[in-house]
């Protein structure tokens, strides 16, 4: 399993576990599908933003 900080883990239609901006401070994390890959840069410390099929947005912490 990946920790979602680098974007070339992360491809389009990837299962995948997210932590939503509300959820930061609990650390729940949400699954879901990717469908948009929001962060440009190839790394991120806190995780790579996408947009799941279902419409919410957060940081990757795992990659399935």
């Amino acid at each position: 399993m990946l920790d979602g900080k680098k974007r070339a883990d992360i491809k389009h239609g990837a299962s995948v576990a997210i932590v939503l901006k509300q959820d930061q401070s609990t650390g729940y994390l949400t699954d879901g599908i990717v469908r948009d890959i929001l962060t440009k840069s190839a790394t991120h410390p806190h995780g790579i933003k996408v947009r799941l099929m279902s419409g919410e947005v957060g940081r990757v912490k795992e990659v399935y």
